[in-house]
């Protein structure tokens, strides 16, 4: 191994216990692949553990903790005792091979298809719908219905314990049910589940708490809890990077492992709300990276993007779609051999590359989520 990628490969122990053997973690991905009764499919596991050889640690797609929180077609659920056995089969892949497997656990709120869900009933903080065409209007939770669905947390984080995972990441981004509470776009209400900025954390905080109670009473060695946010909202009102510096504060008293920002480009910079230049996670890192251990994402692609992005000091990379391309990168970049890292996809190599058909289709199809596809 080149000696200038050598801070990749240290290890890294949560403050729960948890070791990683080096500082690359797969990404959370949706691939579309489960079964329609929300079970691993073979093809799905076989996708995951194709690409735990070299990660210190991969986080899975997201799972819903409630029937009418299912965001996608092909999603595998953790919201029934019996889909155990289903999400133990996926941790036993992943950590099969050497990787620490983390349960992403989400609801999906305003943002489920209505056909997905028992009776089309889509709900969220208020009836407000997504901007665009033809969003469905959601049913405002009751107040006691609010209560359950963070119970749900709850559980499906002790099925995870159960099924052998390593920790739980709690979906708090890309504008599911934990975001919508905390965004003035999404959240009218004027109980104490919202109204100020203040009362708009009382959700997403009452998860962590929930899933921080369960964890205590259940798991019997250390267990990871993470939590990922998105840092800004497009829409006006919208989420704020002022408005995401006070949730990251709330959240770094609350002794999590770490917090996970989701962007699509490490190095974007913020819209609104800090008159600041430097990138999102920059300012993130310099604000709660002391507190809190940040991991950072968004394209990219090759060792030189990794190096370059743990030189701001975040001690996590994640890596999403390039982790797809190469599910061989970490060894390639272990064994001297970067300049072997493939950075476009082979559309000749989906079963070289164990990608299930579902997934496939969708990145074929998909350029501008997907790019360098050839």
């Amino acid at each position: 191994m080149n000696s200038k990628y050598a801070a990749l490969f240290e290890s890294f122990t949560f403050r729960s216990g948890v070791s990683l053997k080096n500082r690359i973690v797969m990404a959370p991905m949706t691939n579309f692949s489960s079964n329609q009764d929300g079970t691993v499919t073979d093809a799905e596991a076989s996708y995951y553990a194709r690409r735990s050889g070299g990660v210190g640690m991969v986080i899975t797609a997201c799972t819903y903790v409630t029937a009418n929180g299912k965001g996608f077609h092909g999603e595998f659920g953790g919201d029934l005792d019996e889909l155990i056995p289903s999400l133990r089969q996926l941790a036993s892949g992943i950590k099969g091979e050497g990787a620490k497997a983390i349960l992403q656990i989400f609801h999906g709120g305003r943002q489920v298809p209505p056909q997905l869900v028992p009776n089309g009933d889509v709900v969220s903080a208020s009836a407000v719908p997504s901007e665009g065409e033809g969003k469905p209007v959601p049913r405002e939770l009751t107040d006691q219905e609010v209560e359950s669905i963070i119970k749900d947390f709850g559980e499906t984080t002790r099925r995870a314990i159960e099924a052998g995972y390593d920790g739980v990441e709690i979906h708090g981004a890309n504008g599911y049910l934990i975001q919508q509470f905390f965004s003035p776009h999404s959240n009218h209400r004027e109980d104490r589940w919202g109204g100020s900025l203040e009362k708009r954390l009382t959700f997403p905080l009452a998860v962590v708490d929930e899933v921080k109670r369960v964890a205590a009473e259940h798991a019997t060695g250390p267990f990871v809890i993470g939590y990922r946010f998105s840092p800004e909202e497009a829409e006006t009102p919208g989420i704020t990077m002022a408005d995401t510096l006070v949730l990251i504060d709330a959240l770094a008293k609350k002794d999590l492992d770490y917090l996970h920002v989701s962007l699509q480009d490490f190095w974007s910079k913020p819209r609104r709300g800090v008159d600041d230049t430097r990138s999102r996670i920059e300012i993130i890192q310099e604000r709660v990276g002391d507190r809190v251990p940040v991991i950072g994402v968004g394209s990219i692609y090759t060792v030189e993007d990794a190096i370059q992005a743990i030189q701001t000091g975040v001690p996590l990379i994640a890596l999403g779609r390039e982790i797809i391309i190469d599910p061989d990168w970490v060894q390639k970049v272990a064994d001297g051999k970067e300049d072997e890292i493939v950075t476009k996809i082979d559309k000749d190599k989906q079963q070289e590359l164990v990608i299930p058909d579902p997934l496939w289709q969708a990145i074929i199809h998909s350029p501008g989520w997907f790019p360098g596809i050839e």
